[in-house]
Parts: C-alpha cells; structure tokens; sequence
C-alpha cells in the first residue's frame, strides 16, 4: 500500500483527496501548510507528496524547493494541485522539481491514473524498493 502526504491549507480539499485516495487503498497523511508538510516529508517516508501552490508559512514551489535539497527526498514524486492554469506558474513548479501539475477541481479518474503510475509505475520509488 502506498503512504501519501497531502499538503493543503483548504480543509475541504484535503477531505476531497483523502476520501478518494483512501476510497483506492492509499494511505494518506496530511499537513495543513508548507511547514508542516516539509517537517512531515523529511520525518517520514510518502510514496508521492500532494501540495497546493497557494498555502500560508511555505508555498507548495517553495516547499519543493525545499523537499529537492533533501538527498532522502529528490526521487519522491510531487504533484502540484491548485486552481492555477497559468503556464508560467507550471514552468516555475517543474522547475522546482515538481512532477505533475493539476489544476482544481480535480477529475478523480484522472487524478487516480496519475497517482497509480507515480506510486506503482516502472520508475515509481515502490518499483525501486522491490529491485
């Protein structure tokens, strides 16, 4: 079973999330801002992080930023969730080390279809666990 760390201010966003990752037997833990999810980062192990870009303390492209320092942390893969559509902002999260970009409202099938491959996909830290 994959563990994932979701990082969000929005109550209601990080219930969406839980309830169809958990729906999908993910476990799921959650931080309710930059902070807290970059202290829960480096003190546990999450097979993929979710993080929205606008949060108090430490934006979701600072809290990358952060997470990419930590040598334990460069390979897990994180998803940027936020009500952006501004491709700039996009080019700026890739560029921090984020490997995804979803924009809100999320589309469960299509988030689901992420989350599977960045967790159990070829190159998923799952996959080079069991290697």
């Amino acid at each position: 079973m994959s563990e994932i760390l979701i990082v969000d201010d929005s109550p209601t966003a990080r219930q969406q999330l839980r309830i169809t990752l958990q729906g999908n037997d993910y476990t799921v833990s959650e931080a309710q801002d930059g902070e807290e999810g970059l202290r829960m980062a480096k003190a546990g192990s999450f097979d993929l992080i979710i993080a929205d870009l606008n949060m108090p303390k430490l934006n979701g492209i600072e809290m990358i930023t952060e997470l990419r320092r930590v040598p334990a942390l460069r390979d897990t893969p994180i998803f940027l969730l936020t009500t952006e559509g501004n491709p700039e902002l996009a080019q700026k999260g890739k560029l921090a080390g984020a490997n995804a970009w979803i924009v809100k409202p999320f589309k469960a099938d299509i988030l689901l279809g992420a989350v599977a491959h960045a967790c159990t996909g070829p190159h998923s830290l799952v996959a080079k666990r069991r290697a």
